[in-house]
């Protein structure tokens, strides 16, 4: 075990924090930790000490910190110039390869974050359907716009279809505009669609949500709702775009939806974002295409940014080695089995969710299915755990290991090894 000790330059730092940052941070990972360098499947902190990082960024590092091909091509594109205000080759590139690979994208529009991407597609699917009214599902994430930060952590339970404000300044106009279902609940998800479907523009859901896999069917219902409507379907694809398979989770679960949103992986560590779909959705970004009334304006200074395309474009490029997802799976079924393994060796209550590249354990004896089953589960204990993981030199969000294509075998067997000890810990 590593004594993961502060350095004198490292608690200056984060006193310095505490002073110029709310909270001392940056509102992501809890800010006890400053992070120096990265390579590969692991990062340093200022004080020197080394952790196999399943943090990743919160995500968009799959194929590990400071890849070569990616760092090559950055450093060439910088020389370049890093950002235009205009078409560049790199993002028309980056636009053709997403087009290539997700089943539901004729177009693609480039924002710089995941929040502006599912913002977009909500307000696309509201000007081609001319209706106000959104359904989301409980516990779902969709970023930090006022549409999405409703009963994405409720701290209470409402009953359905009411959507309950995550964040203070949120205009009371929109929490009526926002219809909230249980995931994973096929039959509660189509009733509610049946009887809002006049007032509907949108059924937005992530395919995995969090951490929870939908249950046999339930996309698939979706889907069939919402095409009987004509109500637009849009998946939040910013975590499992490129994850799960290189055509996202709507090519890994054969459903197709008419939006996407896709972050993280495609800008390849730098700020990227895209809405894809269907070309008659998508032409509403092109004034020329439709009526006045129709178009929705969308522009941002570093909208398809050519050092982000180039590093997304590197990425994408290792993904495409064939045996790129056999091995990301291979290594994340590992690491889940040797969870489980652990726990199950001391008896705790626990139940380990997720997929290969994306999961977690949640502490409860009950089937983890929607946000209510994950909300009851033990937080202290694991908020424990992660704690003792943190002491064995893993390091990791509050929930959410990201695996990557460069956690190797050593990772592996430290991983292991600190489950083992964080499971007799807690």
């Amino acid at each position: 075990m590593n004594e993961m000790k502060r350095s004198a330059e490292e608690l200056a730092l984060a006193e310095t924090a505490r002073r110029v940052l709310p909270a001392g941070g940056f509102g992501n990972l809890a800010s006890d930790i400053v992070i120096r360098s990265g390579h590969g499947g692991r990062v340093r902190d200022v004080s020197g000490n080394e952790y196999v990082d399943f943090l990743l960024g919160s995500g968009p590092m799959l194929i590990g910190h400071a890849h070569p091909a990616v760092t090559e091509a950055v450093a060439k594109q910088i020389t370049l110039g890093t950002t235009f205000f205009a078409n560049n080759e790199h993002g028309i590139r980056l636009a053709e390869e997403i087009v290539d690979a997700v089943p539901c994208a004729d177009k693609v529009r480039f924002v710089s974050s995941g929040s502006e991407a599912t913002f977009y597609a909500l307000r696309v699917a509201r000007a081609h359907r001319k209706r106000d009214k959104i359904l989301k599902f409980e516990g779902g994430y969709h970023g930090m716009s006022d549409y999405a930060l409703m009963s994405m952590a409720p701290k209470r339970s409402a009953n359905f279809p009411q959507a309950i404000p995550d964040s203070a300044g949120i205009p009371q106009q929109v929490q009526g505009n926002v219809l909230v279902a249980p995931f994973n609940n096929a039959d509660a998800a189509v009733g509610l669609i049946a009887e809002h479907q006049d007032d509907l523009a949108a059924i937005i859901v992530e395919p995995f949500q969090r951490l929870v896999p939908p249950q046999p069917g339930f996309l698939e219902t979706l889907r069939e709702a919402a095409t009987q409507h004509g109500i637009v379907l849009i998946f939040d694809e910013v975590v499992t775009g490129f994850r799960f398979a290189y055509g996202g989770a709507q090519a890994y679960y054969g459903v197709v939806p008419d939006l996407c949103a896709m972050g993280k992986v495609i800008g390849g560590g730098f700020p990227l974002a895209a809405i894809a779909g269907r070309e008659e959705l998508m032409a509403h970004f092109d004034r020329t295409m439709v009526a006045e009334d129709g178009f929705t304006p969308q522009i941002g200074t570093l909208s398809g940014n050519p050092v982000a395309a180039v590093a997304g474009l590197a990425t994408l490029q290792v993904l495409r080695e064939p045996d790129a997802y056999d091995r990301l799976f291979a290594t994340g079924q590992q690491l889940m089995t040797g969870l489980a393994d652990a726990l199950q060796k001391v008896a705790v209550p626990a139940r380990v969710i997720g997929e290969p590249p994306l999961f977690d354990v949640v502490f409860t004896d009950a089937d983890v299915v929607d946000y209510r089953t994950t909300a009851s589960g033990d937080a202290a204990r694991l908020a424990r755990f992660n704690q003792a993981l943190r002491t064995h030199g893993i390091l990791k969000g509050d929930s959410k290991f990201y695996v990557s294509l460069a956690h190797d075998d050593a990772d592996i067997a430290q991983t292991i090894d600190a489950f083992n000890a964080a499971a007799a810990a807690v």
